[in-house]
């Protein structure tokens, strides 16, 4: 064991009592994180092998709500290329946790990803034996890493990102990062910025095979009655979507100083649960009439009221098709922005804030096919969503523009499924 790894795994050890005090505080407002627990250090219980034992699985690890979704577009993918397949599904957040149930089939299991210490670790790969694992996006842990190369378990990173941000500060811990992407079997990443960032950190041969994301299909069902809602509105619709924490004041100042925005039917949707009620009490501190979407239930939503809040999960098809257009969260924080493509696909337009790191090369390609408009804040985003309400053909085009950009991207499931059975084929003809 490298230096470097040594005093990095005496850390994440020392920090254990830690991680114990925030699950506690986190499960206060998301009963999820007190959840198996022991789980959490690689204390899995004997019956959680399920029906034949250790060595069957596809291990899967994604790391919490986004993550599970696009991985959910791979295990149906991976159940058509692999029939008997044996799922393992892994996260570290209870909404990832809560989503990847809903993909579990009987013989599958699923449980926390152990922190990353050495013996964690250890545990969870002597008790599972994966085949293969498959690691969501950005989840490159080193002592995760190293325990698979020591048990002979292939990694792949699939739907790989690496935002600047992130490559700089990998770059600055090079002795951790760099041994951990070069011992990956595969690196399949999203655009040719992230393979080449991923290359430079010592991955090995990254392939271009683009975002799952794009191959989601959202439901018609929730696409049906967004459309229901915009029709009974009684004033344009506009969203904020999946808002982060201080971007809910930001747009409350301005609408505050824009009176055109007063006119509208604003839905504000926050990214995380545990926020919905400081939100809704934010917005009615300052005197607005808010309805939680929890209170109307099946029925239409209220037409006397100021802000339409979404206080619900699994729902956002339902919410991007219930406006004329959206501005995205964490876009107007320095946080990298949400996921714009979701939207893409409900054929709802988006205005982008200064800060879309998260996924810039889609972000860029959405402004150019003209589904997308880029505002300089949050001020800027509310008159440039207005400016679409105002011209009607400039908004039908944007609809069309967004739907388009979404579906010329498809095909990343099926390619990256290909390339992960393709590694594990290579691992049962190397040890026959």
């Amino acid at each position: 064991m490298s230096i470097a790894r040594t005093l990095y795994s005496l850390l994440t050890w020392a920090a254990q009592p830690l991680l114990k005090r925030k699950l506690r505080r986190r499960a206060q407002a998301e009963p999820g994180y007190a959840q198996a627990v022991p789980e959490r250090f690689g204390y899995y219980c004997p019956d959680t092998l399920g029906r034949d034992g250790a060595g069957q699985w596809v291990w899967i690890h994604a790391v919490s709500l986004g993550e599970t979704r696009a991985a959910a577009l791979l295990i149906n993918t991976l159940r058509t290329n692999l029939p008997q397949l044996r799922l393992l599904l892994t996260h570290s957040t209870a909404t990832g946790r809560a989503e990847g149930q809903k993909l579990l089939l009987p013989d599958d299991v699923q449980v926390w990803l152990p922190w990353d210490t050495p013996a964690a670790v250890q545990r969870f790969l002597q008790q599972f034996q994966p085949l293969v694992g498959v690691l969501m996006e950005t989840e490159v842990w080193p002592n995760l890493v190293a325990g698979c190369q020591r048990a002979d378990v292939p990694l792949v990173l699939t739907n790989a990102r690496l935002n600047a941000q992130s490559f700089a500060g990998a770059k600055r811990w090079s002795a951790l990062s760099r041994p951990a992407y070069a011992a990956l079997a595969a690196v399949l990443a999203q655009t040719t910025q992230d393979a080449e960032r991923l290359r430079q950190l010592g991955a090995p041969q990254p392939s271009v095979l683009g975002n799952l994301k794009f191959d989601v299909q959202p439901d018609p069902a929730l696409l049906a009655l967004g459309a229901s809602w915009r029709s009974a509105s009684r004033r344009p619709v506009l969203l904020l979507a999946s808002s982060r924490e201080g971007e809910e004041a930001l747009w409350l100042q301005a609408w505050r100083s824009t009176p055109a925005a007063q006119q509208v039917q604003w839905l504000i949707v926050p990214r995380h649960p545990q926020r919905f009620d400081a939100v809704a009490q934010l917005l009615a501190d300052a005197g607005l009439r808010v309805a939680r979407r929890s209170h109307w239930g099946e029925r239409l939503p209220p037409h006397n009221v100021d802000v339409w809040l979404g206080d619900s999960l699994g729902e956002m098809p339902l919410y991007y098709a219930s406006a004329h257009a959206a501005l995205l969260g964490a876009s107007f924080a320095p946080l990298g922005g949400q996921n714009l493509i979701e939207a893409a696909a409900c054929a709802c337009p988006i205005v982008l804030g200064p800060h879309t790191f998260n996924f810039a090369q889609a972000a860029e390609q959405a402004c150019a096919s003209g589904a997308a408009v880029r505002a300089s804040d949050m001020h800027d985003g509310v008159h440039q969503a207005l400016n679409w309400l105002y011209d009607s053909d400039a908004l039908d085009a944007a609809h069309q523009a967004a739907l388009a950009f979404a579906q010329a991207h498809r095909g990343a499931a099926q390619a990256q499924a290909q390339a992960i059975v393709r590694v594990m084929l290579q691992k049962k003809y190397s040890n026959p």
